[in-house]
């Protein structure tokens, strides 16, 4: 196995690790939202701040467009309206909740698989904006995973002592 391989290998376990396998540093993004009722979800901390639901969605964005950053644009649209922090449906129930769920693990799923195939060559290439490269852009979706999983953490700490 040559350095780039190793290098996809790492980035790869990094995006797990971040949302979904076991990891020394804790709860990963899946393990934050395991068990959650749309109630719960829905729960904000204080008027004017982001609820897990909320988080669920933006990092379900933006593994849609680090997906899209990689393959230059192609595939497809996010399909919930809004970028960044697109908006929570009309209706905020268990049904909702779900699909939003399997939203985000479905959008990491698509994200996976484009690293996994993505050209070794083009890990140091720049990508998007231009600014960071293929691997810092994985690997940072895998630290922004990290970081809403704390920040979910939180929010359900918060939330058992209203």
């Amino acid at each position: 196995m040559n350095t780039a391989q190793r290098t996809r290998r790492l980035l790869l376990g990094q995006l797990e690790q971040g949302f979904g396998r076991a990891a020394w540093h804790g709860t990963n993004l899946a393990g934050s939202i395991r068990g959650l009722t749309a109630r719960r979800a829905a729960w904000r901390p204080r008027p004017g701040r982001h609820n897990i639901w909320e988080i669920v969605l933006h990092t379900a964005f933006w593994k849609c467009e680090v997906r899209r950053r990689l393959t230059g644009g192609e595939g497809e649209v996010f399909p919930r309206p809004g970028r960044d922090w697109p908006a929570l449906p009309p209706r905020l129930g268990e049904r909702a909740w779900r699909a939003d769920v399997a939203l985000l693990a479905e959008q990491h799923r698509k994200l996976r698989a484009v690293v996994a195939a993505f050209p070794l060559a083009r890990l140091g290439r720049e990508v998007g904006n231009r600014r960071w490269t293929a691997q810092e852009t994985i690997s940072g979706m895998a630290m922004h995973d990290v970081y809403h999983a704390g920040q979910i953490q939180l929010i359900k700490r918060l939330m058992a002592g209203r």
